[in-house]
């Protein structure tokens, strides 16, 4: 394969963004005070294509120095091809973790540049499965206090009739159940009775200790529990899913097809995040192996990375509203999307690829690599 299949890729940009919380966040076992995005521009034939990941700013690096040369001069009309490549050339650095993020954000602008030089909404490039996909809206860190936890909610629930939403619970690696229930309770109130409520462990928690605390949250109406030991712990999640009425999640974490396959026998819902996993290319892949085995799929933060080919998957229960990553994404992109009762509409304006415009003058700001 090469740039006479198609027009070339010119040059790869990376630039490294660093965005304060608007408060301190945390879950179950980490918190942090700022978010960085690792944004990647790809060029080819006078039109630009944007990606992104979030991690560490050593991705940036990854990206300059293990992926520019392998995808710079090759067709931008084969994305699979370019990512096949970037896997291979990373054999030796080792793929999982921060490498697949910097494989991923690539991935994704490659995407995006494809589908602008089309004309295409990539959504149609997909090709649509759905004018609509459901999202929940996610947040509620065990760093908030009652009174934020309900403001947050309310938003949601109600300025924008979100019928689902998700909050963070095992605070302190699992030490502090009491509030953890409290905070679960407190939601309930304010959503009321017809919303859905999730809540997310992010692994905190023991398998007997996140059986006890589901059997406690079924009875809160909680119908969705992610992460509720590690992900790591898979005989853990399968037992834990057995024994509790409520979906269990997990996979977020995941780089790869193999690690999907894995995950699946443990899971009622296959989480897959298309800024770790290796892009769009193999996100669409980890939904087509979950609907192999009669799962659905939910799409992990990042939504305006996901939205377009989120439409493009029948198999989609929905995708993460998250609070951070939308934050973000509204104050550094033109065209964001609007999740007014629960659904986006991802392509519904016309405007091609991911449909939206980098303000750069947000972005120079808080520019940190």
């Amino acid at each position: 394969m090469n740039g006479t299949d198609g027009p070339p890729l010119e040059r790869i940009d990376v630039q490294v963004l660093t965005v304060p919380t608007d408060a301190p966040e945390g879950d179950g076992t980490l918190a942090w005070s700022s978010t960085t995005m690792v944004l990647v521009h790809a060029r080819a034939a006078g039109t630009t294509g944007t990606g992104w990941t979030y991690g560490a700013a050593a991705t940036a690096d990854v990206i300059r120095d293990e992926l520019a040369g392998v995808v710079t001069g090759q067709s931008v009309l084969d994305v699979p091809a370019r990512n096949e490549a970037m896997t291979r050339a990373v054999r030796n650095a080792g793929r999982p973790g921060l490498v697949a993020g910097a494989i991923s954000a690539v991935d994704i602008a490659l995407w995006d540049v494809k589908a602008r030089l089309l004309g295409l909404p990539l959504v149609r490039l997909l090709g649509a499965a759905r004018t609509e996909v459901p999202v929940y809206g996610s947040g509620g860190f065990t760093t908030y206090d009652d009174a934020r936890l309900a403001d947050q909610l309310r938003d949601w629930a109600d300025r924008q009739a979100v019928p689902r939403v998700k909050i963070k619970i095992g605070e302190s690696r699992g030490t502090r159940e009491q509030r953890d229930l409290h905070r679960v309770e407190r939601a309930r109130e304010v959503i009321g009775d017809t919303a859905e409520l999730y809540v997310d462990a992010n692994g905190a928690y023991t398998r007997k200790q996140a059986v006890r605390i589901g059997r406690t949250l079924a009875g809160l109406g909680v119908s969705w529990f992610e992460e509720p030991v590690s992900s790591d712990d898979l005989s853990g999640l399968a037992l834990v899913r057995d024994a509790l009425t409520a979906d269990v999640a997990a996979g977020e974490y995941g780089c790869d097809l193999p690690y999907f396959a894995r995950m699946i026998p443990a899971v009622d819902c296959l989480q897959a995040d298309a800024t770790r996993c290796g892009g769009l290319t193999v996100w669409l892949r980890a939904a087509a192996l979950a609907e192999a085995h009669g799962l659905q799929l939910s799409g992990h933060c990042a939504p305006h990375v996901h939205a377009h080919a989120a439409a493009a998957v029948p198999n989609l229960r929905h995708l993460e509203w998250f609070h951070d990553h939308v934050r973000i994404e509204n104050l550094l992109f033109d065209g964001a999307l609007d999740p007014r009762g629960g659904v986006l509409r991802p392509g519904a304006d016309g405007a091609p690829g991911l449909g939206l415009t980098l303000r750069a003058d947000r972005a120079e700001q808080y520019r940190t690599g």
